[in-house]
């Protein structure tokens, strides 16, 4: 299929429900005060989409003013500086669910040794922090897209994983599954001209085209040759075409989780998936009230004085007056003894509701988080575990925590088995690697590390039951080892003991023990 018409709106009309939502996602995510205000409270100047412009319809139109009654909803008066605050409650959110997935690299197995030695060499630190990022993308905007790209001069050595965000594709499903998608990204844009970028995805080939168009046009193609951006794009035959030798999609969606509750009567927007804090706005947006109301609780409760209009030292004509706190003697003053009208030095500090303020905070922190899926436990909250407790106690107090990363892992590991068969794929066709691309089987690592105590006081109750071999003992100790490390280190283990053996009194043969009866 070619590439879209320019004369059509852009984004597509279609995708602006799943836009406008993923937009205010993305404000919560980012943490910007502006974005917020902008969505629930219609600021001017902020339009980071298109789909909800402050004052010009749009989502704002949809939803009308209800949401002014909210937190960020509210609007500032006429020369009022912003004193509100925002808690990044959502970004803490996923970036824990990406450390959940992939804070240890998932392990990576073909049969082919030759496949495999080179999927160990695509697949290092490099991979693992993409996936990082992507899984945070995830949880944060409820999808992210893994794309294979490669350079030839930028990087020889092969081909990588990338994550890119769900706003900027469009795709196209069929029975649910990705058909093909459009990836654009804006070029230039100085608020009437809007120049975009398109890479349009289908099997075996990808086509890009520029266009120069207006913020809500795609506008009329132009040479991609013009833009330095996409002038060296690798591999372009036919003027604008990639042919990749793949004969499947060089990009995989991964959904954060589903069903997505919004969406499930619109058809167009059935297959996406949902973000963590999706359902939980109202309460961000309540916890950032109850943070804003502390602080302000500390701005108000300054200490200060008020002192009669006779104490203060006129600063000039025009200027005003001051009074000097650290003065320490004044000169007499005209007032009668003992007068109680106010002609003394009075000090004003308020209270700072500290507890109510934590316990609010509180209660709205642990309710958020439980309704994202996970347990408070997670976030260091609530009983950090201590150097004695054992990685199955973790696992049982952050058992909800555990259990949607699980949930997660089921749409994780389908897409990037098949994102890894893909790569392989491409270093075979476009770096000449002589391999067999194979789809992988996809474990993923333990978030939580066993305490090492605790492993050797489990290897030490089997080896007294003469329950566990030398080499499963190594193994436990050192999962991440390949089976030559084991073997050395077995070795290694074994002329020790029999070294020992031989120095034992005990048990050395030319030196027996004594027999007590003797003595």
């Amino acid at each position: 299929m070619p590439l879209p018409d320019g004369d059509q709106p852009w984004p597509p009309k279609h995708l602006a429900p799943v836009y406008s939502q993923i937009a205010t996602w993305a404000a919560w995510y980012s943490g910007d005060p502006e974005a917020l205000a902008a969505i629930y409270g219609g600021s001017q100047g902020y339009d980071s989409t298109g789909f909800f412009a402050s004052e010009r319809g749009g989502w704002r139109g949809a939803v009308g003013r209800a949401i002014e009654r909210w937190f960020w909803g509210t609007r500032l008066s006429q020369g009022e500086q912003r004193t509100k605050l925002h808690l990044p409650a959502a970004s803490d959110i996923a970036s824990t669910s990406a450390d959940l997935l992939f804070s240890e690299a998932p392990t990576l197995t073909v049969e082919d040794k030759a496949t495999q030695a080179r999927l160990a060499e695509l697949a290092g630190d490099g991979m693992q922090a993409a996936l990082l990022e992507a899984a945070e993308i995830a949880a944060g905007l409820g999808s992210v897209y893994l794309r294979t790209v490669w350079d030839t001069e930028a990087r020889p050595d092969g081909p990588w994983l990338t994550g890119v965000h769900p706003d900027a594709v469009v795709p196209e499903w069929s029975w649910g599954e990705l058909a093909a998608a459009t990836l654009w990204r804006v070029l230039r844009d100085d608020g009437r001209t809007v120049v975009r970028h398109l890479e349009r995805h289908n099997p075996g080939r990808i086509t890009h085209g520029v266009y120069e168009g207006t913020p809500e046009k795609l506008g009329r193609p132009a040479p991609l040759t013009e833009y330095p951006e996409t002038a060296s794009i690798d591999g372009l035959s036919d003027g604008n075409v990639v042919e990749t030798g793949v004969p499947k999609l060089l990009i995989e969606y991964v959904p954060n989780i589903k069903p997505n509750r919004l969406w499930r009567n619109v058809p167009t927007a059935a297959p996406f998936g949902r973000a963590d804090i999706a359902g939980t706005e109202p309460l961000m947006d309540a916890l950032d009230e109850a943070w804003t109301s502390w602080m302000r609780d500390l701005r108000l409760a300054k200490a200060r004085l008020v002192v009669p209009r006779a104490y203060l030292q006129s600063n000039g004509p025009g200027r005003g007056a001051g009074f000097d706190v650290d003065k320490e003697l004044y000169e007499a003053l005209d007032m009668l003894p003992g007068d109680d009208t106010g002609a003394q030095i009075t000090l004003v500090q308020f209270a700072i509701r500290v507890e109510e303020h934590a316990k609010t905070v509180e209660a709205l922190w642990s309710s958020i988080v439980r309704a994202c899926g996970y347990s408070v436990q997670t976030f260091g909250e609530l009983g950090d575990a201590g150097a004695g407790v054992t990685a199955t106690e973790i696992r049982a107090r952050q058992r909800r925590s555990f259990m949607t990363a699980g949930k997660k892992v089921r749409y994780w590991r389908p897409r990037l088995a098949s994102s890894i068969e893909t790569l392989l794929m491409v270093d075979a066709a476009v770096f000449g690697s002589r391999i067999t691309p194979v789809r992988p089987q996809v474990e993923f690592g333990d978030s939580i590390a066993e305490d090492p105590r605790t492993t050797a006081e489990t290897l030490s109750l089997l080896e007294t039951a003469r329950a566990i071999s030398t080499e499963m003992k190594v193994r436990a100790q050192h999962p991440d080892w390949e089976g030559p490390e084991v073997a050395a280190e077995v070795a290694r283990i074994k002329a020790e003991q029999a070294m020992s053996e031989l120095t034992d009194p005990a048990t050395f043969r030319g030196n027996p023990p004594a027999d007590p009866a003797e003595e």
